[in-house]
């Protein structure tokens, strides 16, 4: 692991129905090219209150950084890195890019060919005020084929029962700050995504100016194709 304090840390960020294990095979090319790797564990109760974690994470990195977010984490990192000098990049791995004032949900629907929604279902869970809010999951029937068709199915089975479930006002609020207008911003779009539409994905990236690298493969695309993902995170680390 790189002791320079001016080489950046990589902060990872999962996005919704994953933790911070898909990053595994990511983290293990990482720490071998000697990168310096933080796995963030992204709440996915709220935007505003997991960029608020996030942001901490920054903080508590205390050197400069590339912020990584897969999916909904896309979102996060572009809410959390908002007046972070620390921040030098932003890499979305078919993730969410939006505008301020622009909630994942309406990125989703702006283009056809999400499947998504069918495949999810609905949970309670206790709030802390007392009521009760609701989250979703992938149903594990179907995780393989709608979010990692291109992984095993032993990996896929293994990812549906540990999938972590964000809380729907995650998905419904809107982003209240555009990092990506500030730093280089790098994008790696999956055609084959059955949750984030690849004319989705190519619309946020050009609206960013992201540098942009398309490949054939499903959501999981950290899973099914680590090597693609380091290679452009060590590109945004090389600027």
């Amino acid at each position: 692991m790189s002791t320079d304090q001016t080489t950046p840390t990589i902060v990872l960020v999962h996005g919704a129905f994953a933790d911070s294990a898909s990053w595994n095979g990511v983290i293990e090319l990482l720490r071998g090219q000697g990168h310096s790797v933080v796995a963030a564990a992204n709440p996915l109760r709220g935007l505003d209150s997991d960029a608020a974690y996030i942001a901490s994470v920054i903080d508590d990195v205390n050197r400069p950084c590339v912020l990584v977010g897969h999916s909904y984490g896309g979102s996060v990192i572009t809410v959390a890195a908002a007046g972070k000098t620390a921040v030098r990049a932003l890499v979305y791995i078919a993730a969410f890019i939006p505008d301020a004032g622009e909630s994942a949900l309406q990125l989703t629907d702006k283009f056809p060919g999400s499947t998504l929604g069918p495949a999810t279902r609905a949970a309670a869970y206790p709030l802390a005020d007392g009521g009760e809010g609701t989250e979703l999951y992938i149903r594990q029937e179907e995780f393989h084929q709608q979010f990692a068709a291109d992984v095993s199915a032993a990996v896929a089975e293994a990812m549906a029962i540990t999938q972590r479930p964000v809380a729907l006002p995650a998905l419904q609020e809107p982003a209240a700050a555009t990092a990506w207008r500030a730093v280089p911003v790098f994008a790696l779009l999956t055609t084959d995504d059955k949750n984030i539409p690849i004319e989705a994905q190519r619309f946020m990236a050009e609206r960013a100016g992201a540098h942009t690298v398309e490949v054939t493969a499903s959501h999981a695309v950290a899973v099914s194709n680590p090597g693609a993902v380091g290679d452009l995170i060590a590109r945004a680390i090389q600027g």
